[in-house]
Parts: structure tokens; C-alpha cells; sequence
């Protein structure tokens, strides 16, 4: 079996990806919420023309799968028709943007990703899977999520930091976006097909010193499934949200609107935790800490079942588990207390690292870990 390869993109709606049970179709919340209108409407799209659940990815954008070629252009439609599209396919690719799911409209991190969204078609050209992270709220939440320039609140002010740097540039909110966009021009300068995101370039290349003067703050505590101040954060296994269940939700509980996070979480606007077993509603329920993409026969790349393994492998795990279809590792960057690697229909362990890491056990069947082997 050969090497599976990574691809240098992300499935668009202009430019979906072919996955072995049809495109994956992505789209991407502005401001990383959806108001009812588009979440109702992304609902009807998934059961229409996509096996009936959506997606939700660790950069919270919403992906539906199981897309036939033939109907491509009509999801296209419909989804530009619910306002979810920008008309210029080079913004709507640049448009990875992350953002707080805590802030309030109108609050420093809504101006600032309201500014970055009118000035998009000024940064430079940078691969498709460079992103930008608002976060600034009294601590950063989005530390351990995919960012290659971050604006966020720091000891002494908001801060302009690079992904990988222990700490920023001190801005203003006047200024944030103009030195975004510097950084990011700095970037473009050097990026080379071996290094094509801000912590592969800093390993080898220095940032300006005045970029890094500025201490940066302890995140805050990892997002908890429950209540908040506002609404309630509630959780998807695996990021897979039945569309009839969000959608039955909704109506239950009259929400405003919804904001993707990229922790496999929904908030929910004005709304109060639900009594369905359609959510994980348990802040210590296993399924938690596990990350598992679709798998074979999901995936052309994946020789092996994940999720399956992975629920009943859940309960035993007192860390963190990845189980991954093949060794681009798609549902999770980090390192995890256990990676599981799909190869040649077995799995190979590693321990306390990632895809990327030489595992210590090699060739396991499903059975042979469920009997016993991690």
C-alpha cells in the first residue's frame, strides 16, 4: 500500500474533495456562527444531498459528505442562496478565520474578525491551509487550535503573536489588522514547499525582534461540555452532528443561532443544555477525548474501521485517544496519550505522540487491541 497523501488543501464549496463515498463540501461560518436560517437550511442540505449529518472540523467550519458530482452545483446554489458564500472563490478560500465562541457581538474580537473579513482580499497569496485566530477575551481559548498568526489578549494589551512564538507584537484593535497583514506578507516571503505554515518557518527562520517583545497569557481552561454564561456548550463524538436531531433542537429551544468551535462543541446561543442522547451533554464522557476520522470505506486513504473501534475502546482510556483510518492523521494535529495508525487493514501504536512518531507496536488487529494491547 503506498504512502497516502496530504493534501495541500481544504475541501472548499468551490473546490470540493472526492473521498471514497463522494465529495466533502466545507463551508465555513462567518464569525463561526449560524444564525437559525443557515443552520436549519445546512439541515435540509445535508439530508437532501449528503447522507443526513454534518460535519464539524477542529477549524470550526461544517462539512457535508456524500455529495454526488451530479449535485454539486445545486448544493452550490443552495448554499450560496443562504448567504453562506462569498462570491470571489480566492476570499472564500483565505477565509480561515477562527474565533472565540465566548465573545458578544460587538465586543473587541467580533470588530477585529469584522475588520480581518473586509480586508481579506489584501492579504497575500498563502497556502490554503494557513488560518488566523481571533481570540480576545480575557484569556486565550484557542491556544491548542489551528492558527498560523493569532490576535490575542495579552499581559499588557492585545497582541499580534505567531503560531509557534512564545510571544506577540503589542497593537492596538486601531492597528491589529494592518499588522496582521504584515506578519502574513512576512510569511508569504517563506514559505517553501517544505515549510508552508508559520511553525515550520520558525524552526528555521527567526521572527523581527519587535515581533516577539510582548508577553502572551496562560490560556484559559479547556472548554467543559454544560452551561455558560449565555447559552450552553454541548458536545458531538467525532464531530458528527445528526442533521433531524440539531434540527429538532433548534426547535425546541427557539436558539438565535449556533457557533461551531473547533473542539467538536456546540454553542448554543441563548440556549440550555438538552436532554437527548443525540449530544454528549456529559463534560466527562470518554467519547470526549478521542478523535477519530471516518475511516475506511469513508476515505479512498484509510485501510481500517475507526469510529466503531474507537467507541468501544472509549471507556477503557483514562488520556487521550486518536485513531486514525492512515498516517495523515487528519482528525488530530497533536500528540495523543495513544495514536492508533491505520496500515494495510492493522493498526500500529504509538505512544504518547502522533502520526508522525515511530510507533512501538506494529500491525495490531482491532481484535488484538480490543483484547488488550494499548
Amino acid at each position: 500500500m503506498s504512502a497516502p497523501m496530504v493534501k495541500g488543501w481544504c475541501p472548499g464549496a468551490f473546490r470540493p474533495m472526492m473521498a471514497a463515498d463522494g465529495l466533502v463540501v466545507r463551508v465555513r461560518p462567518r464569525l463561526a456562527r449560524l444564525s437559525v436560517p443557515e443552520a436549519l437550511g445546512l439541515c435540509d442540505l445535508a439530508e437532501q444531498f449528503g447522507h443526513g449529518y454534518l460535519d464539524l472540523t477542529n477549524r470550526a467550519n461544517v462539512q457535508i459528505r456524500g455529495v454526488s458530482e451530479r449535485d454539486h452545483d445545486a448544493l452550490f446554489q443552495s448554499l450560496s442562496a443562504l448567504g453562506l458564500l462569498d462570491v470571489n472563490p480566492a476570499l472564500e478560500e483565505r477565509r480561515n478565520i477562527l474565533m472565540t465562541p465566548f465573545g458578544q457581538n460587538g465586543d473587541a474580537s467580533h470588530r477585529i474578525a469584522q475588520e480581518l473579513l473586509a480586508r481579506l482580499g489584501e492579504l497575500p497569496e498563502l497556502p490554503a491551509k494557513v488560518g488566523y485566530a481571533v481570540d480576545c477575551g480575557v484569556a486565550p481559548t484557542l491556544t491548542s487550535s489551528s492558527a498560523d498568526i493569532r490576535i490575542e489578549r495579552g499581559v499588557h494589551g492585545l497582541i499580534l503573536r505567531a503560531d509557534g512564538s512564545a510571544k506577540g507584537r503589542l497593537v492596538s484593535e486601531a492597528d491589529a489588522i494592518d499588522a496582521l497583514l504584515e506578519m502574513a506578507s512576512w510569511l508569504a516571503a517563506r514559505i517553501t514547499p517544505a515549510r508552508r505554515r508559520m511553525v515550520r518557518v520558525l524552526a528555521e527562520v527567526s521572527l523581527p525582534p519587535k515581533w516577539c517583545n510582548a508577553r502572551s497569557l496562560a490560556p484559559a481552561a479547556p472548554p467543559r461540555i454544560g452551561a455558560q454564561q449565555g447559552g450552553a456548550l454541548i458536545g458531538a463524538a467525532f464531530g458528527h452532528v445528526d442533521a433531524a436531531a440539531l434540527r429538532q433542537l433548534i426547535a425546541e429551544q427557539s436558539l438565535p443561532a449556533i457557533r461551531i468551535t473547533p473542539w467538536r462543541m456546540l454553542y448554543l446561543e441563548g440556549g440550555s443544555m438538552p436532554d437527548t442522547p443525540a449530544f454528549v451533554t456529559n463534560p466527562a464522557d470518554p467519547l470526549m477525548r478521542v478523535d477519530a476520522c471516518p475511516g475506511a470505506p469513508f476515505c479512498t486513504s484509510a485501510s481500517v474501521e475507526t469510529r466503531h473501534l474507537a467507541r468501544e475502546l472509549a471507556p477503557h482510556m483514562s488520556g487521550t485517544l486518536h485513531v486514525s483510518g492512515c498516517a495523515k492523521g487528519c482528525a488530530r494535529q497533536r500528540s495523543a496519550d495513544v495514536t492508533l495508525i491505520g496500515r494495510n487493514g492493522h493498526f500500529d501504536i504509538v505512544r504518547g505522540g502522533g502520526v508522525e512518531d515511530s510507533p512501538e507496536q506494529i500491525g495490531q488487529s482491532p481484535e488484538d487491541i480490543l483484547a488488550g494491547a494499548i
